[in-house]
């Protein structure tokens, strides 16, 4: 029998007549989130109620930042646990969500010659933590898309403008990093009990929202580039994901921020969700 996938890509090449899905940035924080009952777990079960059912998931974590675009190639994606010092419970968590080769090679041939598939990675903490909320049966096919490091912020702009078509094909395109993600600050603040962000913090995050509501990619580009910005990021690999969302969404989507707020101090939880149907 084939799959559920299988059988879309092969429905008039390509094109089927569902509900255009919505695209979504995920803040997800610490992998501890997933094991523990805090206002960030919960907020994402709140966020599995305003989400349709996809066909399938392709997942931009900002924990495959590798040179080159990669798409998982796997029917079987294995659940990565890519931290370490954790409890044995985080370790012991699973999520066996099926791959999709098909979704893996429509994706590439979007993205172009530039993206190829792999079979060596699988479904890492930025991507599982949060789907085993937003579905915790796993029995959506997910697909990971690496982010190429070596790209400036525009280019990983330019990549979710190409994938959009995929949002009209029952794909919910997700990036799951952070708005702000200045870990030594945040470990420091963590160390001394603080608690209020910073200054720098929630302007940053601030300007995000903003440039994100007037669906202003470019400003989204620039402020990864910004003096603002790379104190935010001393590694944008948190925040690049967003702007693969913010290229797939247009100007028919309105915009949500499900979740909002600062843990550890300065590490933005922010969700950003385009929806053409959101009301």
């Amino acid at each position: 029998m084939p799959s559920p996938i299988e059988k879309l890509y092969t429905v008039l090449g390509h094109r089927t007549f569902m509900q255009r899905m919505p695209v979504l940035f995920v803040g997800h924080g610490s992998p501890m989130n997933a094991i523990d009952d805090n206002e960030w777990s919960r907020g994402f079960q709140k966020l599995a109620k305003l989400l349709p059912e996809p066909k399938a998931i392709l997942s931009i974590s900002a924990h495959w930042y590798v040179p080159g675009t990669f798409l998982t190639g796997d029917e079987h994606p294995r659940t990565i646990h890519d931290f370490g010092g954790f409890p044995r419970e985080l370790y012991e968590q699973q999520y066996p969500a099926p791959g999709s080769v098909e979704l893996a090679k429509r994706a590439s041939k979007l993205v172009g010659d530039r993206a190829s598939l792999r079979t060596d990675w699988g479904l890492d903490h930025g991507t599982w933590t949060v789907l085993k909320y937003l579905r915790p049966e796993a029995d959506i096919p997910v697909v990971q898309l690496s982010i190429d490091g070596r790209l400036p912020a525009a280019g990983h702009l330019a990549i979710g403008e190409a994938l959009a078509p995929l949002r009209e094909e029952g794909v919910l395109i997700m990036g799951s990093g952070n708005v702000t993600h200045n870990l030594r600050h945040a470990f420091t603040s963590w160390q001394r009990g603080v608690k209020q962000a910073p200054p720098w913090a929630t302007a940053f995050d601030s300007d995000v929202a903003k440039a994100a509501v007037q669906h202003d990619g470019p400003a989204l580009a620039r402020l990864a580039e910004s003096d603002a910005g790379r104190l935010s990021h001393p590694s944008p690999d948190h925040y690049y994901p967003l702007l693969y969302v913010a290229g797939a969404a247009d100007s028919r989507d309105a915009v949500k921020f499900p979740a909002s707020g600062f843990d550890m101090s300065s590490l933005s939880m922010r969700s950003v969700l385009y929806d053409q149907n959101a009301s």
